[in-house]
């Protein structure tokens, strides 16, 4: 998605509906499902999320200051570094979990690794 597009209402529920997936590893794979109220929270942190976008990017267009701004984006980043965590957390204690189970805790660990990296770029 380029920087200048916002997700809209569908595009929210497209991810609320992501939030629904299968891990593939190898011969193994699981469902990857979260609770409703899970799923409810991120979602709706989400929104909160793209609503604070939009002010960001009316404030740049108004000319606000750029510390202003900066401002605004921190509290985005922040917003957002707790959505990955609500994520984290729930793969850790759910598909972790399930994986350790079901005997594929290896491929799962190397799956949330490859993650991670690229999460902490």
């Amino acid at each position: 998605m380029a920087t200048s597009e916002l997700p809209g209402k569908d595009e929210a529920d497209l991810l609320a509906a992501n939030l629904n997936h299968s891990h593939e590893h190898g011969t193994h794979g699981h469902d990857h499902v979260h609770s409703e109220e899970s799923r409810r929270q991120i979602v709706n942190r989400l929104s909160r999320i793209e609503g604070h976008i939009r002010g960001i990017k009316t404030m740049v267009q108004e000319d606000r200051t750029c510390p202003d701004v900066l401002v605004q984006v921190a509290a985005v980043r922040g917003a957002l570094d707790r959505v990955a965590r609500i994520i984290l957390d729930e793969h850790l204690t759910q598909c972790i979990a399930r994986a350790a189970t079901a005997g594929n805790m290896q491929s799962e660990i190397e799956e949330l690794k490859a993650a991670l990296d690229r999460f902490l770029l």
